[in-house]
C-alpha cells in the first residue's frame, strides 16, 4: 500500500473521531497517502442512542448520509457512540461502520464501558451522556477529549484510543488476505 492514495471521508467533524479514523487506517494500510477529511451528517437516530440496535444504525446511516454527501471517496467511516442498559447498569460503547465505494461494509461494536452511579442518574433524567459527564467530573465537552473512557480510566484508555482499536478490527475484512478469499478457494 505503500504510496496508494487513499481518500477516507469520515461522517463527523469531532476531532477525535476524525483521529481515531486516521491512526486506525495508518496502522492498517501500510504507508498508504491518506487524505481523511470530516464532514457533518445527519446520524438519523436520537441524539442520545438509547440501544446496540439504534446505535448501529446510526453509524449505518452516516455512511450513506456521507456516501451520498461527497461521492467518490475510497471508504466512508461512520461512528456512532450509544447507551444501554443491562442488569440495571448503564453501559457506554460505540458502533464503527466502514464501507468502500463499492458498498462493501463492516460493522464492528466497541467494549462497553459501565458508567457510575451519578452518571446514569442524570442519563436516566434526560442528559445526554457527554454533558452528564462534564457535570459530574466538572469538565467541559470531555467528548471532544478522553471522553467516559479517559475520565473513569484515569487516561489509560480514551475515547480515541479505543475507537481507533475498534476501527482496526472493522478494517479486518478490507485488509487480511482470508476475507478475499472465497469458500471454493479454502
Amino acid at each position: 500500500m505503500v504510496g496508494t492514495a487513499i481518500h477516507v471521508v469520515v461522517a463527523s467533524r469531532n476531532p477525535v473521531k476524525i483521529n481515531a479514523v486516521r491512526e486506525a487506517f495508518s496502522v492498517c494500510m501500510d504507508g498508504a497517502d491518506l487524505r481523511v477529511e470530516g464532514i457533518s451528517v445527519p446520524s438519523g437516530v436520537s441524539d442520545q442512542p438509547a440501544s446496540s440496535s439504534e446505535t448501529l444504525q446510526g453509524a449505518r446511516n452516516r455512511v450513506q448520509n456521507a456516501r451520498a454527501a461527497c461521492p467518490g471517496a475510497d471508504y466512508y467511516v461512520g461512528l456512532e457512540g450509544g447507551l444501554e442498559t443491562l442488569d440495571g447498569r448503564l453501559l457506554a460503547f460505540a458502533w464503527m461502520s466502514v464501507a468502500t465505494a463499492e458498498s462493501s461494509t463492516s460493522d464492528v461494536r466497541s467494549v462497553s464501558l459501565p458508567l457510575p452511579p451519578a452518571v446514569q442518574s442524570l442519563v436516566a433524567a434526560g442528559m445526554e451522556l457527554g454533558d452528564a459527564n462534564d457535570k459530574v467530573f466538572s469538565t467541559i465537552n470531555s467528548k471532544q477529549g478522553g471522553g467516559a473512557f479517559g475520565l473513569l480510566t484515569a487516561g489509560r484508555f480514551t475515547r480515541e484510543s479505543v475507537y481507533t482499536q475498534t476501527l482496526v478490527m472493522a478494517l479486518i475484512p478490507f485488509v487480511h488476505p482470508l476475507f478475499s478469499e472465497s469458500v471454493t478457494d479454502i
